[in-house]
């Protein structure tokens, strides 16, 4: 009995594919998704019946990788969490699926994942990046690799030209300053704009609520608190019910497409990250990353990291260390953002080495320097030429 419904579902998937051949002209266009069944705070009948919500009217195959239970989903047999990630790997490796949803896996350095949620404000759909994993041990440089990956992911699903906004946290001016070097060299990337009156490119916490941007970047820490608010805020925290889980590992040089999820994430998330996967799948994610990493290479990003670490980033303060004098005091109307937090007592000596009186300050969308109105141009010259602003910098 078991042999021949085996062979029934071999016989309905390869129907399946031949009608879908038929409607895309494409023959072997299914895709195949894994998800793995093991390690859910839920139990496997959760991820299951996540996997079977998927499954309706879907145009891919899913495969289950973990212990036997009643489905009429493909399931490739493993009871033991090692086992199963040791299995995922090769099915992922030998291409028999195309991406696999999973929980608890660790990441190479470098690779962190692109997390997807709706937006309570208005409902859109927003990229987190990133949400697990750890792109870099600096935090600059960690931030910008999760701009690239989240662009990358936002491509991948379709969006031509992805806005990308950065949310106001540590280093999140630097962070600008780089991406905006990278789009001087040549990096075709778009910032979104803030929904708050002021503008900009610097998110706060309201665009997160309103989803101004299709990619906001941040550190993964907080983007991992992040999609735990936006995923179980209406249950308490227990049961994750919205959003499309953490998404996909993405790093230079890394090719396997396996997206996270939470060990809380209930059926409606279990079922969206695996459809999540296949979108990811069909708009050929490898193909999308490794282009993009190819764009960001010939616009110089390794020098301009280098250039921004702060072990090596030019400081004109920091060049010398004897004590510097500020000049006689005058009245500061005039303000320039775009200064990380961690650099601002230095950009303000940096003025004042160069005989321009300066304060700091924290305006409404960050720290800014304070300088008399008729020193504002002079000051921004000599703040970019320190390192401590992008050249294109503008008062706020």
């Amino acid at each position: 009995m078991s042999e021949n419904l085996e062979v029934k579902k071999i016989l309905g998937n390869a129907f399946l594919e031949i009608a879908d051949a038929i409607q895309t002209g494409k023959f072997g266009s299914r895709v195949r998704v894994g998800l793995t069944t093991l390690g859910s705070e839920h139990g496997v009948d959760n991820l299951v019946k996540g996997a079977e919500l998927a499954a309706r009217d879907a145009d891919y195959d899913i495969v289950l990788i973990g212990p036997k239970c009643d489905t009429s989903l493909e399931v490739i047999e493993i009871n033991s969490e090692d086992e199963m990630h040791g299995k995922m790997e090769e099915l992922l490796d030998s291409g028999y699926i195309q991406s696999c949803v999973t929980m608890h896996y660790t990441f190479p350095i470098g690779v962190s994942t692109v997390g997807r949620v709706v937006t309570p404000g208005i409902g859109r759909e927003m990229f987190i990046a990133t949400t697990t994993g750890t792109s870099a041990t600096n935090r600059t440089e960690a931030m910008l690799k999760n701009a690239i990956y989240g662009v990358i992911a936002a491509k991948a699903m379709g969006i031509e030209k992805p806005s990308v906004g950065i949310l106001n946290v540590d280093n999140a001016r630097t962070v600008e300053r780089g991406l905006k070097e990278l789009i001087a060299a040549g990096y075709d990337l778009s910032f979104g704009e803030s929904g708050r009156s002021d503008g900009g490119n610097v998110m706060r916490g309201n665009d997160l609520l309103m989803g101004s941007v299709d990619v906001m970047v941040t550190d993964t820490l907080t983007g991992n608190i992040l999609m735990k608010m936006f995923s179980s805020f209406t249950t308490g925290g227990s049961y994750e019910a919205t959003g499309f889980g953490y998404g996909p590992g993405i790093g230079f040089d890394y090719e396997r497409a396996i997206l996270i999820l939470s060990r809380a994430s209930g059926v409606p998330v279990v079922a969206s990250a695996i459809r999540y996967g296949a979108m990811l799948a069909k708009g050929n994610l490898k193909e999308v990353a490794k282009a993009e990493f190819d764009k960001v290479r010939a616009a110089g990003f390794d020098k301009i990291v280098q250039g921004l670490t702060k072990d090596t980033k030019k400081s004109a303060a920091a060049e010398d260390e004897t004590e510097v004098a500020a000049p006689a005091k005058e009245v500061v109307t005039g303000s320039v953002s775009g200064i990380d937090i961690m650099d601002l007592e230095d950009a303000v000596k940096a003025l004042w080495k160069q005989g321009v009186y300066a304060e700091s300050g924290m305006g409404c969308t960050g720290p800014i320097v304070m300088v008399a109105e008729e020193k504002l141009e002079l000051a921004i010259k000599l703040l970019a030429e320190a390192g401590f602003l992008a050249k294109e910098a503008v008062p706020c």
